[in-house]
C-alpha cells in the first residue's frame, strides 16, 4: 500500500528540512516545487520568483486545482515505491488527489513570517524573495491557491519557530512513526 507523508506550510517554514529527514530514512522524496521549476524551464523561462509563481497558477488554470499533485503522482507511480514524502502541499485539492491514491498523513510545518523570511534568505534559491515586500507578495500568492486551507486541515502541526534542523527532523520522525504504528 502506498503511504504518503504530505508536508505543507508557508514558504520558508521548513518543509524541505522536514522532508529530507524522511528521505534520509529511505522514503522517496518528491518536491512539488521541483515539478513547477521543471515546467518553468520546459516553457523556456528563467526559474525566478515571478515565473515560478505565474507557471504555478497557469498549471492550475490549465489542468485544475490538483495539477501539480497529479504530475507528482505520475512521478511516484514511475518510482514504484511504497513510502513517499511529498514536500510542498499547497491546496486541499492536492491533498485530496493524493488521498485518492494512497494513505496520507498531512503535516504542517509552522513558523512566523520573520523566521520564515530569515530562513529563505539563508537558503538562497533562485526563486526565493530578495526583499520583504517580495516575501509578502509570495505569501499572498500561496494563500490565493489555498495553502491556508491545507495548513488548517493538517493531521499534525510542527513548529519550526525556534527549532534546529535536527529537532524539526526528530519531531517529524516521531509523528510519522506514531502514524505507522497506528496502522497506516
Amino acid at each position: 500500500m502506498l503511504r504518503i507523508v504530505a508536508i505543507t506550510g508557508m514558504p520558508g517554514a521548513g518543509k524541505s528540512t522536514a522532508a529530507q529527514a524522511l528521505a534520509k530514512l529511505g522514503w522517496t522524496r518528491v518536491v512539488m516545487g521541483d515539478v513547477i521549476r521543471a515546467e518553468v524551464k520546459r516553457r523556456g523561462l528563467e526559474p525566478d520568483a515571478k515565473n515560478t509563481g505565474e507557471v504555478m497558477r497557469l498549471l492550475r488554470a490549465e489542468r485544475g486545482a490538483s495539477a501539480v499533485a497529479d504530475l507528482c503522482l505520475e512521478t511516484i507511480a514511475k518510482a514504484g515505491k511504497e513510502k513517499v514524502v511529498v514536500d510542498g502541499i499547497r491546496s486541499v485539492a492536492e491533498v485530496e488527489a493524493f488521498r485518492r491514491k494512497a494513505k496520507v498523513l498531512l503535516v504542517a510545518v509552522d513558523a512566523s513570517p520573520e523566521r520564515r523570511f530569515e530562513l529563505l534568505r539563508e537558503r538562497g534559491r533562485s526563486d526565493d524573495p530578495l526583499t520583504y515586500d517580495m516575501f509578502v507578495a509570495r505569501d499572498r500568492r500561496e494563500l490565493e491557491v489555498g495553502i491556508g486551507e491545507a495548513i488548517a486541515i493538517a493531521d499534525k502541526t510542527i513548529s519550526n519557530q525556534v527549532s534546529t534542523p535536527a529537532k524539526l527532523a526528530s519531531e517529524l520522525i516521531e509523528v510519522v512513526e506514531g502514524w505507522l504504528d497506528n496502522g497506516a
